[in-house]
Order: C-alpha cells, then structure tokens, then sequence
C-alpha cells in the first residue's frame, strides 16, 4: 500500500494570479522527479525547469555552512535564468536546512519536502515506524523533533542509507544494482520482536521512491510506504490553482537543467525525456569548497 501525506511547507500565501505558471522543481539529483512527475499530472499546462545541482550531489557530504551557501547560490542563478512562479525544493536534505534561508533571501514562495514522521504515525497500527532517508536527514535535529512533537507514543526507527540515491541515480540511468545490494540497505527498516514489527516505512528522500517497486518486492513482509510526491504535488496546486483551460504545454516548455552534466548518457535523457523532460542543458556551476 501506498500514502501520501501533505507536504512540509509553512509558507501559506494567497493564491498565484499567474495564468500559466513557470514551476521550478529542484534536488540535489535525480531524485526530485519523483515530484515532478506528481506535479505534472496536475499542471500540465505549466512551464517547467527541473533542476539538478548534480555538481553538489550528494548533499549529505556537505557541511550545514556549505549546504545552506551552495543552494542559496544556485536558487539565486536559477530564478535569474527562469523567473520561477513557485520553486519545490524536492530534497528533505535541502528543505531540512536550507527552507529558512531561501524564504529570507527570495519572495518566491517555496514549497519544501520534509520526513513524513506525522502521516507514519498516523498510519501504523504497531506502533513501529522506519524512516528511511540520508544520513544527514537522520542526523537534523528538525527530524528529532519531528518525532517528539508527532511520534512521541512510537518506536521509531531511524535508518540512514549512504548509498541508496546513488542506486536511484543508476537505477534511473539503466545501471540498476543488484538485489542483494539494495537488501543490504532495505534491511536494517525491518524490525522485530516481542513488541511487534514495523508495518510503516516513511521514504524521507526523494531519490528513493525511484526504487519501490524494487523494495516491495525484497521486503520480508509487507509494510505501508509513504511517499510525500502526491501531496507536494497538492499543495502546488494549492498555491497556483488549477490548470489554464485550453493551454497545453509544449516541449519547448520543460526543461531539465544540470550543475556539471558529468553523468548525462544516453539512457539518462530517454529516460527524462519519458518523464516529461525532453530539452537537456547545462549550467556550469562546480562545487567549490575552501
């Protein structure tokens, strides 16, 4: 089974007169499609850029200090380059740091992804919960006291996977892992004992719902997993409305744009091109850490 929940944005302004909105979706990688692809259904009239700051991938190797300077320096070209109408941070790395600042600095709405601890304690019915998300999302106390404030009465089970967007990136490229792999990752959300087993997995990086139809088929049992795509797509609609009737969008008006490009293939575009991405360009911007 499959749940949604709503998305962790705190910004709440009127709704967007903007006809037919530009909606910059951006992440670290690849990740961040996942979102995409969910607001796509709902605005498919919209102009799109999907941004991927792949010369910072992964987030999780950054210090708070150069996390917070590297987005806030890329969002400032990227609303040059595009004049975004609404920017989704599609990264609860980014969004779990970095939404305070961006809101400081831009007068763009921005919609952000946080760990779906409230919608997993709701949902469960052991009471054992695994949130499944980077070692850095892990780590934020913003996950801690996500947990105390909504998860209080669970066992909750946090799992940081260093490798497991990295798989979702070759996933997506056409080098898949192997199984035994991914089980070696999946493995550690699956807890058991006298108490009871963990019938919830909050999928707290974007990059990961990439792979679900591979954990729900390696999973020792079956669990509810929680995406929070279909509910950032929601809250998007929320702030820019419903579709322009009669505007469809055409190719000119989706765009995928990189940092560095490094590992832009031929599988790559085919693949973004199927998610509703067909135009590729880069934006040089290398990583430069003192």
């Amino acid at each position: 089974m499959r749940v949604d929940l709503l998305a962790g944005a705190t910004y709440n302004p009127a709704i967007m007169p903007s006809p037919v909105p530009t909606i910059l979706v951006f992440d670290s990688g690849l990740g961040g499609l996942t979102v995409f692809s969910e607001i796509l259904k709902v605005r498919p009239d919209a102009r799109y850029v999907y941004a991927a700051d792949d010369a910072g991938f992964p987030y999780g190797r950054l210090s708070e200090a150069v996390l917070a300077e590297r987005v806030v320096a890329v969002m400032e070209r990227l609303i040059r380059l595009h004049d975004p109408n609404i920017i989704v941070v599609a990264c609860n790395t980014a969004s779990t740091l970095v939404l305070p600042y961006l809101r400081e600095r831009f007068s763009i709405p921005f919609v952000g992804t946080v760990p779906a601890i409230k919608p997993a304690a709701q949902t469960t019915r052991t009471g054992y919960i695994s949130v499944l998300a980077t070692p850095a999302t892990v780590a934020r106390d913003y996950t801690r006291d996500l947990i105390e404030t909504y998860a209080a009465g669970c066992r909750v089970n946090l799992v940081g996977s260093r490798r497991l967007a990295g798989f979702a990136e070759a996933e997506l490229a056409g080098n898949p892992v192997r199984d035994e792999e991914l089980l070696n990752e999946l493995r550690p959300c699956f807890v058991e004992d006298t108490g009871g087993r963990t019938d919830v997995v909050a999928l707290s990086c974007t990059h990961y719902p990439l792979l679900l139809s591979r954990f729900q088929a390696l999973a020792p049992w079956t669990v509810t997993w929680i995406d929070p795509a279909p509910a950032i797509a929601r809250r998007v609609m929320q702030l820019i409305g419903q579709p322009v009737p009669g505007h469809e969008a055409d190719e000119n008006e989706a765009i995928a744009m990189f940092t560095s490009g490094a590992g832009i293939s031929l599988a790559l575009r085919g693949a973004l091109q199927e998610k509703g991405l067909p135009l590729v360009a880069v934006e040089d911007m290398p990583l430069l850490v003192g």
